[in-house]
């Protein structure tokens, strides 16, 4: 769990020269593919809730199960923070935006690295909790459980005696950097899951439309609406999340609306006034510069190409001060080479830092674009360098010679601070341990944590490198899902690289029955939509429409289709008698290619799952 903290000024200068003039083949000791797949994992560790049947982090269990029950909500599932059992929606929601972008901007490479499942299943154990927290469009219940109670206790989560009281944000209790977060948050999932479940996908653009104008509306900081939150994520301004948020709603929809508000509020929401040097759970600005600034290279800024460019100037900023090549107004970098801002938890500020400017590497480079420094013009590839050095110091490429990622090389912490790493899992040690029982029992305890809590970043080193293997040294042992998720990204795109292709770990792959799953060398494209919603009683019904698009080059004829939770009417579809099997409808003998068809449905819930059975 995070506090504010001053950062320690340190401008000390390493000689990058090196790195910079590498050959454009990126070539690393590390395996990034097994820190990916291991940092996923993280994920499951953290999660509240009942736990899914292919749960790979057997140590947890069941826990949270009544959380918002008392206030009359069903707030069950969502994440643990870090090392202890507070639901902190600002940091959650921002975990959630880190792990969407890297599932969009990095789609074919985790596909490639057969990472795509588990990282939409991370997402969606985020996003169905904000929705569950989004019952009513002017109100998000942004927080279940209190820091400071939670602090008294060292149990496992499945023991939990600590109060579980649900603080929301509503006009009169208003919050829109949370808000604004969780819209940002939704939005960019609603992009990842597009090509896999649009249904799904058009359910989060409701709630991102919905929580967006709800944060811009009602403006407040949620940490005065929710005051446990101030000790541990206090908020320093609301302006870079609402810009955050319709930056994201513009990628997601393509909407003018959005892309206006961002140039129009420019100046008075700080988005081409301020350059900064953090990308972070807190300040979202080089996001947004950097995002934008994909809008103005990839030709869409129209009448807004002036001000697009004065937020790709403030992207420039940050990754030259980043890079150091800044003209001395740089980040602070420690004498093995690390970016650091903060005291406390410093490593999820290097993290993040660097998935940015690993994608902002990718835009250029499709861009054939270059960042513009005082000194140096930087090509992408210098800023690919640059974000390896960083992952690579994370992962013990630094004076420790320690991986900072549990369980990733052979030498890393063993004493992360973490509850439930630290104490014996339930199914070995089925006594409740209590709140005092658990500080004297395993929090003193000097040996390592049972559990190796796999994919965990900890907070790290300190100004100089330094860092002690100690749980109550929760300053630099302490985990969070901040931390991890930019990861997903970062390691995603150098484990992409010519020579970073080992695959020594790997998790399941997407069954076919799974929404994910998408069909690989088939002749059709499906798109789904909801062209109509309605509610009876209790019941809200949708209206599926389905286009089926011809992207062969060769005419089909003869195709059966299996559709399967299929529970309302169908029509464009004869049904054969094998049940749930279709076929084109007698008018259509053949689908040419390019040529397109639909069919539409009508059901409550989720869509039908469809996959191709034969055809000729």
């Amino acid at each position: 769990m995070m506090r504010e903290s001053s950062s320690r000024s340190r401008f000390i200068l390493p000689l990058l020269a090196a790195l910079l003039s590498l050959h454009p083949t990126i070539i690393s000791a590390f395996d990034y593919g097994d820190a990916l797949s291991k940092t996923l994992l993280f994920f499951e560790a953290q999660r509240s809730g009942k736990l899914p049947a292919n749960q790979h982090v057997k140590w947890r269990g069941d826990s949270g199960l009544g959380d918002g029950h008392g206030q009359g909500v069903n707030l069950v599932g969502g994440y643990y923070d870090g090392g202890d059992h507070v639901k902190f929606g600002l940091p959650m929601a921002f975990a959630t935006t880190m792990l969407s972008w890297s599932a969009i901007d990095f789609k074919t490479e985790l596909v490639k690295s057969n990472q795509m499942g588990p990282t939409l299943e991370a997402i969606k154990w985020g996003t169905d909790y904000f929705i569950k927290a989004h019952p009513q469009p002017n109100v998000l219940w942004g927080q279940v459980g209190d820091g400071v109670s939670d602090h008294y206790c060292w149990e496992r989560a499945e023991d939990m005696t600590t109060p579980r009281t649900a603080y929301k944000l509503d006009p009169e209790h208003p919050g829109s950097d949370l808000a604004g977060e969780t819209a940002a948050a939704l939005a960019a999932a609603c992009l990842a899951f597009k090509p896999y479940d649009s249904a799904y996908s058009d359910l989060l653009l409701v709630h991102a439309k919905q929580l967006f104008s709800f944060a811009d509306r009602f403006r407040g900081f949620y940490h005065d609406s929710v005051p446990s939150a101030k000790q541990f994520y206090t908020s320093t301004g609301y302006s870079d999340e609402l810009l955050w948020a319709a930056t994201w709603l513009y990628r997601a929809t393509n909407d003018e609306y959005y892309l206006k508000y961002v140039v129009e509020n420019c100046e008075s929401l700080g988005g081409t006034g301020w350059a900064v040097k953090e990308f972070s759970w807190d300040n979202k600005y080089a996001g947004v510069q950097i995002v934008l600034s994909k809008v103005l290279m990839d030709g869409g800024g129209g009448a807004y190409t002036s001000t697009l460019q004065q937020y790709q100037a403030k992207a420039d900023y940050f990754t030259c001060a980043c890079m150091q090549k800044n003209d001395g107004y740089n980040v602070p970098m420690t004498p093995g080479g690390l970016l650091y801002l903060h005291q406390w938890n410093n490593l999820q500020y290097s993290a993040s830092a660097a998935f940015a400017i690993a994608v902002y590497s990718e835009y250029l480079a499709k861009a054939k674009g270059v960042v513009k420094c005082p000194e140096v013009q930087l090509q992408p590839q210098d800023l690919l360098v640059f974000a390896k050095s960083q992952a690579d110091y994370i992962l013990g490429k630094n004076p420790k010679n320690l991986s900072y990622v549990v369980g990733c090389g052979d030498n890393y912490p063993v004493h992360v601070h973490h509850r439930g790493a630290s104490i014996s899992p339930i199914s070995l040690f089925r006594s409740a341990v209590g709140c005092v029982d658990g500080f004297e029992k395993w929090y003193k305890c000097q040996a390592a944590n049972p559990n190796i809590i796999y994919g965990a970043l900890v907070g790290g080193p300190n100004a100089n490198d330094e860092f002690i293997d100690d749980r109550s040294n929760y300053e630099q042992t302490e985990p969070t899902l901040s931390g991890a998720a930019p990861l997903v990204g970062l390691f995603c795109k150098l484990h992409s690289l010519p020579g970073n292709s080992a695959d020594s770990y790997k998790k399941e792959p997407l069954k076919p029955s799974t929404p994910y799953h998408k069909p690989q060398d088939t002749p059709i494209e499906f798109l789904h939509s909801i062209t109509k919603t309605w509610t009876v009683g209790k019941e809200t019904y949708y209206r599926h429409k389905v286009v089926m698009k011809n992207v062969s080059n060769k005419p089909i004829s003869e195709m059966k289709l299996y559709l399967e939770d299929l529970t309302g009417s169908l029509w464009g579809l004869i049904p054969t008698k094998e049940k749930n099997m279709y076929e084109f409808p007698e008018w259509l003998k053949v689908l040419n290619p390019g040529s397109e068809c639909s069919f539409v449905y009508i059901q409550g819930g989720a869509q039908a799952k469809i996959s191709i059975r034969s055809y000729h």
